[in-house]
């Protein structure tokens, strides 16, 4: 039996198909490669069955592989997408409809639109119809009296056929045919009623854009405004419906500054530039547009053109900043303001450290105080106060004078083992100044030496006489050491604020002042704000002084983040764009550009008045300063402090130092930390610079060291002035001192060959030198004043000669002596002079 035995052999059904594929090689050569085609599964579902996805959407059975989960989640996504197809249909049903509604407005408005025009022009129709009537009949009525006589005379039919036509009003005229020139009159009129309504069209549609001519250029150049357009349809509107109506002029009120362009001065007017140039030309200024002209010139030109003029200055940008009067139901109890004042080392933040529970004055340089510090302190009885520690220091007077305008009680103290000190009478002025009423706090009281009454004596002198001496300014004794008399002094301060009836508005916009400004590397600008008005939020827009700024953060004196300030409330403000002046009123405004606007306002006028001050008037004046300049030696210096009342102080303290021959001058102040600007600048002068509680950073030690400028770094304000007081003198030329040494009188002249006349001399008085200076006197008068040129003890040349020796002596460069003659002899020494 054979293989294959006429079967098929064994197999898988459905397999691959072999074929056979030739290959072509290089050179001629050939392959024949088996190859195999599989072919792909097609499954045909027999009749009567259905697939999986039907049986499951049909509820029927489902595959065992799909989870109930999968399942009722397709049902839910087949759900949703059938609701989506029935609400976009809806949708798509309910914009249509909606399309067609807004055609169907729209056609209805074309068509009243249409109706209306047609309704004015056949109005207008009518009425040139009513006057060419008019006009005939009057015609006729004039013609009636010179046709009436010869009326036998008209025997022409055409004639009269054409006078019927020519009268519409007559009876039948309308029905009659018209004649040959009548008919081509109307067509005439006809064909010119058409050519007017296209140019109407044309009219209409000039001005606008089209597509051919945007493609081909057509009408190119400047094309009418839409204004324009618009002002000439109204035109012709008026004039279709019963002639123009002149427009009312508008009377505008123009605000007028000192300068104003003209563009400016045609815009706030509403009138054409064009014509305001005009009108100046006819007064005999040849200017344009964009020149500016005087306010007077400029009010004529307002008061031409029928305007009111009202004027204005730059100042009024302040305006803004409006004084409210608060009503007095409004005002509200506020806590006193007290500042704390007095000699140096009295013992001032001390005491303060004491009733705080703090210790501020270890953190101060030397432990003085250099700053005003303000803080805020609540009493045991609840009572809140509010405290400003200033400096004791002479140089800070202009710091504590701040300190005086703003505050309502002055604690002087006055140390009961030194008494009245000169900052304590300062400190007594400033506060009569600002018309606040005193508390004497006689500080040290604990101490051996310590006596209050020498206090209360010497107080009599400045006219502050104490209870204790039958006065009214309160004195009370006190130890910051010890504690000793504080509750009565809190109590004394609570009396005063409670007599004073202090209040204030807190719902109304903020009102304070700069007690301290710095520049803190970290956050920038800082201003240390006491609220004297309103409450100050956070994000409130100010101005003070130049600068302006938004409230940022604000901190208070226990470093902690507020969000806003009552009245009488000392906090640290960010959000400065600029160091600000100690001493200036924050004020809240409404918008950053009023803001804005006052601050650059303000800081033009400070520049003009910083130019006026410092420039020669004259000359003559500018000629005298020169020359007395040109004498005097300058110290030229360069400061940079921490804090703004501090460099006004330093420079205020280098101003004193000086006299008519020398003087110390600040190139440049300022906060922060010492910069290469700085460094530059004083290479440029050759000055050194002055960094007090600040220091230098890298870019500026590297180019000091390479310029070779000299750094100086204080922290103690008085170290600071003795050595540039020191260094000023430097610059000062010595003194020269004569010392009178001795006298001799010439008893005989002797005439000596090769020397010249030589005096014989008897010393009389002192000692006469050879290196020594001499007068010679004669009757009491100077005749001569040089030196000797030789100086002889018999035959030997000597130093010097004793009182009641006789000597020898011979001029430098002068023989005329005589006998009885007096010689004076000095000497000259150099003695350095120093500022006092």
């Amino acid at each position: 039996m054979s293989d294959t035995d006429g079967k098929k052999p064994l197999g898988l059904s459905g397999g691959a198909l072999s074929g056979r594929v030739s290959q072509s090689f290089s050179r001629g050569r050939s392959k024949s490669v088996v190859v195999e085609t599989k072919r792909k599964r097609v499954v045909v579902p027999k009749p009567g069955t259905q697939s999986a996805a039907a049986q499951n959407a049909e509820g029927g059975k489902r595959e065992k592989s799909v989870p109930d989960a999968e399942l009722e989640r397709r049902l839910k996504a087949l759900q949703n997408a059938k609701a989506r197809e029935v609400e976009d249909e809806a949708r798509r049903q309910q914009e249509e409809k909606d399309r067609e509604d807004d055609r169907v407005r729209r056609r209805a408005e074309a068509e009243a639109k249409e109706r209306e025009d047609r309704e004015r022009e056949e109005a207008l129709r009518a009425k040139e119809e009513e006057e060419t009537r008019r006009r005939a009949e009057e015609d006729a009525r004039r013609n009636a009296p010179a046709s009436a006589a010869p009326k036998e005379v008209v025997s022409d039919p055409a004639a009269v056929e054409a006078a019927a036509a020519a009268t519409p009003g007559s009876r039948g005229g309308a029905n009659k045919p018209l004649p040959p020139p009548t008919r081509r009159k109307a067509e005439e009129d006809d064909r010119a009623g058409r050519a007017r309504t296209a140019e109407r069209d044309s009219e209409r549609r000039s001005g606008k854009l089209t597509v051919s001519q945007a493609l081909t250029g057509g009408e190119g150049g400047r094309q009418r405004s839409m204004a324009a357009m618009k002002r000439k349809q109204e035109r012709q509107r008026q004039k279709a419906m019963g002639g123009m109506v002149d427009r009312e002029k508008v009377v505008r009120d123009v605000q007028l500054p000192e300068t104003i362009l003209v563009s400016e001065l045609a815009n706030r007017m509403a009138e054409r530039a064009a014509d305001v140039v005009k009108s100046l030309m006819k007064m005999g200024m040849m200017v344009t547009q964009n020149q500016a002209i005087d306010a007077d010139t400029a009010e004529l030109i307002i008061e031409e053109f029928g305007h009111r003029v009202q004027r204005v200055s730059d100042a009024d940008v302040e305006d803004v900043i409006v004084s409210v009067n608060d009503n007095a139901g409004d005002l509200r109890p506020r806590p006193p303001v007290i500042t704390i004042m007095g000699h140096v080392d009295h013992g001032k933040t001390s005491l303060l450290d004491r009733i705080r529970k703090a210790n501020v004055v270890s953190g101060e340089a030397g432990g003085i105080t250099q700053h005003i510090g303000a803080y805020q302190v609540t009493t045991e009885s609840g009572a809140v106060l509010t405290f400003l520690d200033t400096p004791g220091h002479a140089a800070f007077t202009s710091m504590r004078a701040r300190g005086a305008h703003v505050t309502d009680i002055v604690v002087l103290v006055v140390a009961a083992d030194d008494a009245v000190m000169p900052q304590t009478i300062e400190a007594i002025n400033h506060a009569k100044a600002a018309k606040v009423p005193m508390i004497i706090a006689i500080n040290k009281i604990d101490k051996p030496a310590a006596n209050a009454d020498k206090v209360r004596t010497d107080l009599l002198q400045h006219e502050v006489v104490v209870e204790k001496m039958s006065g009214d300014v309160q004195d009370v004794e006190v130890s910051a050491v010890s504690g000793q008399g504080l509750p009565e002094l809190l109590e004394a301060i609570a009396l005063q604020a409670e007599i004073l009836e202090l209040n204030a508005n807190p719902d109304r916009p903020a009102e304070g002042a700069v007690i301290e400004a710095q520049l803190d590397v970290g956050r920038g600008p800082v201003a240390t704000v006491l609220v004297q008005k309103g409450t100050l939020k956070q994000g409130d827009i100010f101005v003070v002084g130049e600068q302006w700024g938004k409230v940022r953060a604000m901190e208070n004196d226990r470093g902690e983040r507020i969000k806003e300030a009552g009245p009488s409330v000392p906090v640290e403000v960010l959000g400065l764009n600029g160091t600000p002046e100690a001493g200036d009123v924050l004020n809240v405004v409404a918008t950053e550009a009023q803001a804005r606007e006052i601050a650059e306002y303000r800081h033009q006028a400070a520049k003009d008045k910083r130019a006026a001050v410092g420039a020669a008037t004259t000359l003559d004046q500018l000629l005298a300063k020169a020359k007395a300049d040109k004498s005097v030696a300058e110290l030229p210096i360069v400061v940079k402090a921490d804090v703004q009342g501090s460099a006004e102080a330093i420079v205020q303290a280098m101003e004193k130092i000086g006299n008519e021959e020398v003087r110390v001058r600040v190139l440049h102040y300022g906060v922060g930390a010492i910069t290469e600007s700085d460094i530059g600048l004083a290479e440029a002068s050759g000055a050194p610079v002055i960094g007090f509680n600040v220091r230098a950073n890298a870019p500026a030690r590297s180019s000091a060291n390479q310029k070779g400028v000299e750094i100086r770094y204080y922290s103690v304000i008085y170290d600071l002035v003795d050595d540039v007081k020191a260094a000023a003198s430097g610059l000062l030329g010595a003194e020269i001192r004569e010392n009178f040494i001795g006298y001799a009188e010439i008893r005989e002249v002797f005439k000596v060959s090769g020397v010249g006349n030589v005096a014989g001399c008897l010393v009389t008085e002192g000692v006469a030198r050879r290196s020594a200076g001499v007068r010679l006197l004669r009757d009491d008068v100077v005749i001569h004043e040089g030196t000797l040129k030789t100086l002889k003890r018999f035959k030997d040349e000597v130093k010097e000669v004793q009182s009641g020796q006789e000597c020898g002596m011979a001029f430098e460069n002068y023989e005329d002596i005589r006998k009885g003659d007096v010689i004076e002899i000095f000497e000259r020494e150099e003695v350095e002079r120093s500022l006092s």
